[in-house]
């Protein structure tokens, strides 16, 4: 996830999605990976506060920051690159699992009351940002049977 000032994603030359300010989420899913961990994540994304307020310190959430959210479904995220000179992909949920996954964790994010913006699952997409910060933190859900504490 990074706090961006802007962020925008292209499919074949369109803009499928853009925000003027707000958080890019790179979402990948592997396995295991349900609703439980969605909601989870969404709800630690919309709360999570990384935007100042007027003392310039990180307490807003993109909420009151009044920003939005761009969603990137990336299944490389989960590539295991120690070995050899192509990354093992084997660990990055299959499509089939993975595509409801985006499509929950966008509807649950936007269930917390932000606006969501997305790209496109399996399409070859152009993302481009204005990293502000820069800001960006790797968040994972916890382990089996703590995601939904």
């Amino acid at each position: 996830m990074q706090r961006v000032g802007r962020a925008s994603v292209r499919v074949d030359g369109d803009e499928r999605g853009a925000i003027a300010g707000g958080l890019l989420v790179l979402l990948g899913a592997t396995h295991g990976d349900g609703a439980a961990e969605t909601r989870w994540l969404a709800g630690r994304i919309a709360g999570l506060r990384v935007f100042a307020d007027e003392a310039g310190r990180m307490n807003r959430d993109v909420r009151e920051s009044g920003g939005a959210v761009l969603v990137v479904p990336q299944f490389t995220l989960y590539a295991d690159a120690r070995n050899g000179r192509r990354p093992d992909l084997t660990a990055a949920a299959r499509p089939e699992v993975a595509e409801p996954l985006f499509e929950s964790f966008c509807a649950e994010l936007a269930g917390h009351g932000v606006r969501v913006e997305r790209g496109v699952f399996r399409t070859h997409m152009q993302v481009e940002l204005l990293n502000d910060g820069p800001v960006t933190l790797m968040i994972e859900t916890p382990p089996a049977g703590g995601a939904g504490a």
